[in-house]
């Protein structure tokens, strides 16, 4: 408890906001020169959001670690408690002497319910509970039709919220003229004892390897992107062998850096070099809609996180096959771009965009196993699993989601691969075995002459597996069971 004569701290609490830039719940508490605790908690409790998986765990020890570093540099202490949210929330606005808490907005049902009943009871209580909108470019209930119904379509969504006018300008974080008054000392759990690194096994060197979690590498990753890839992006982002995408999703999905920070980046950057040009640019703010829109579905339709958002799926006759799942999980399908895809998955929490459609497709109407069991699986392994992007995307993969890709849209895993892959390089990358395979039979081995297998070093059913479906009867499977629910609507 803070004594009589200091003034009262103020607690921000962080959840998907891990950043000091462009962080409005921050700055407002900051500006008023009171001591500041921030707070983080882990929620256990029994209506709390989705708990992150494995991946997602990994990524916020050491997010989570670097927001305490940069904390402590304006002497602002980061206390870590677990959950429920609503009772840990509590005991640390009591133990600190509290009069104001506030946060940065969540959009999924869940968060919604805690922070609206927190709401209520601090301020039945006397205290001050403020939120702002630290994750979006533009809240979803300010992005509606003429007759006030949310989009279900993306392009109208996004010429909606263009014709708004630009987003937000990011605002830097402003340092404390003075250094802000000490505030008490809590009890905090520790990092590494809330959110255990994996140790036996320890399977996260290929993300170590990959990735840099924190505001810092947040940057880092951003300008990068800027100076190298936004120039190429339009044409070479479908390309998975190609280095043009910005790998900005997991710094997104844990907000160690703000979609508007990210926005006039990009425009700030294509402003100055002639090289990039507008066709760039629009097609990365695009993709920046497709995020924004997903949270607009997650808002507006809370279930679109385990329900069809079609409801005509839920006749569906999905297949419950174990073994072909762990088959699809290990990137043993016998499909190049799929294996290339999941093995990419396994090592590095990360998927490139274009061959997520494409494992997805595999799973969902190669194998007709229900999309959630993928999504699911994507939860547990991507640094970047998103409670709006994961599922909306796979609904929209599935045919049953928002703006969703027909069902019949079953992508060919072997053209995919020869579109936008042609030489192979992605594949030779994540499927070493069929490294030496000339860029003709590689996403064909089961076709290719003996004597190039052999030359490759490849034994069909031995060092590599053979298709484990025939894409054209899968393909047709599929369409049937897709003419079943058809009829039946």
């Amino acid at each position: 408890m803070p004594s009589k004569d200091s003034p009262a701290p103020i607690v921000v609490w962080f959840r998907d906001d891990l950043r000091l830039d462009d962080n409005p719940a921050l700055a407002a508490a900051v500006e008023e020169g009171r001591p500041v605790v921030a707070l983080y908690v882990l929620d256990e409790g029994k209506d709390a959001p989705r708990a992150p998986g494995g991946a997602s765990c990994w990524w916020l020890n050491l997010s989570l670690k670097a927001l305490a570093r940069d904390l402590a540099r304006i002497g602002v202490p980061l206390v870590l408690r677990k959950g429920p949210a609503l009772t840990a929330v509590r005991e640390v606005l009591a133990e600190a002497g509290a009069a104001r808490i506030v946060w940065n907005r969540r959009y999924e049902a869940a968060g919604i319910a805690i922070d609206t009943e927190l709401k209520s009871a601090l301020r039945a209580d006397g205290l001050v509970a403020e939120s702002f909108n630290g994750a979006l470019l533009a809240e979803p209930w300010d992005v509606l039709t003429r007759e006030g119904q949310p989009y279900r379509v993306f392009s109208p969504f996004f010429r909606a919220m263009n014709a708004r006018g630009a987003p937000a300008q990011p605002k830097d974080f402003e340092t404390p003229a003075r250094p802000l008054p000490a505030p008490p000392a809590l009890e905090s759990e520790e990092i590494d004892d809330l959110l255990p690194l994996p140790a036996r096994p320890d399977w996260a060197g290929g993300l170590r390897d990959t990735w840099t979690p924190g505001e810092t590498g947040a940057r880092k990753r951003l300008e990068a992107f800027l100076d190298d890839r936004l120039c190429r992006y339009a044409a070479q982002r479908d390309m998975p062998g190609e280095d043009a995408t910005s790998l900005l999703s997991p710094h997104l999905r844990f907000g160690e850096i703000s979609p508007r920070r990210v926005w006039y980046a990009a425009g700030e950057r294509t402003a100055a070099r002639d090289e990039i040009g507008d066709k760039q640019l629009d097609k990365f703010r695009a993709e920046l809609g497709w995020r924004e829109f997903s949270y607009h579905l997650l808002f507006h339709f809370p279930d679109i996180g385990h329900a069809n958002f079609q409801p005509r799926f839920d006749d569906f006759p999905w297949r419950t096959d174990e073994t072909q799942f762990r088959v699809w999980t290990k990137g043993q399908t016998g499909y190049p771009l799929v294996d290339a895809g999941m093995r990419e998955l396994w090592q590095t929490g990360y998927m490139h965009n274009r061959v997520r459609m494409v494992v997805a497709s595999f799973l969902i109407k190669h194998l007709m196993i229900d999309w959630r069991k993928g999504e699911a699986w994507f939860w547990d392994t991507l640094v970047d699993a998103d409670p709006a992007n994961n599922t909306a995307s796979w609904q929209w993969v599935a045919g049953s989601g928002a703006d969703a890709a027909p069902y019949f849209r079953i992508f060919n895993p072997t053209s995919q691969g020869e579109k936008f892959d042609p030489d192979g390089t992605y594949v030779r990358r994540w499927v070493p075995e069929l490294a030496r395979l000339p860029a003709s039979h590689i996403y064909k081995p089961h076709e290719a002459p003996r004597e190039i297998l052999e030359r490759a070093g490849i034994r069909l059913g031995d060092t590599y597996p053979r298709p484990m479906v025939e894409h054209g009867a899968a393909r047709q499977r599929a369409l049937d069971a897709f003419q079943t629910i058809k009829n039946a609507s």
